[in-house]
């Protein structure tokens, strides 16, 4: 059988526009594991930045656009606007047991 590499995507979501700071929110999704994915089951994220996860390999294909908050909604907090989706390709994995 042929492996082909496939893509995974790693969503974070940062505590500012910069690469550097902290990550409060994440989400992995790996197209090279034919597991079906559990998101929310870890307890610490993957990375604790967005520059670490560059480091490690990762490309960064989209940072969220900076918008400026109308007056009196600066503290508003109902989504997590800063969200960096990264990619890296991998060789499939074979299925635990096989």
């Amino acid at each position: 059988m042929e492996h082909q590499e496939r893509q995974q995507v790693l969503v974070l979501y940062l505590a500012s526009s910069a690469l550097d700071s902290p990550v409060i929110g994440w989400s992995i999704y790996d197209g090279s594991s034919i597991e079906t994915p559990q998101t929310g089951l870890e307890s610490e994220s993957p990375y604790v930045s967005g520059l670490a996860a560059l480091r490690d390999g990762w490309r960064l294909i989209q940072a969220s656009p900076l918008i400026s908050h109308p007056v009196g909604q600066e503290f508003r907090t109902d989504y997590l606007k800063y969200e960096f989706f990264f990619e890296r390709w991998s060789t499939p994995r074979a299925r635990s047991g096989s």
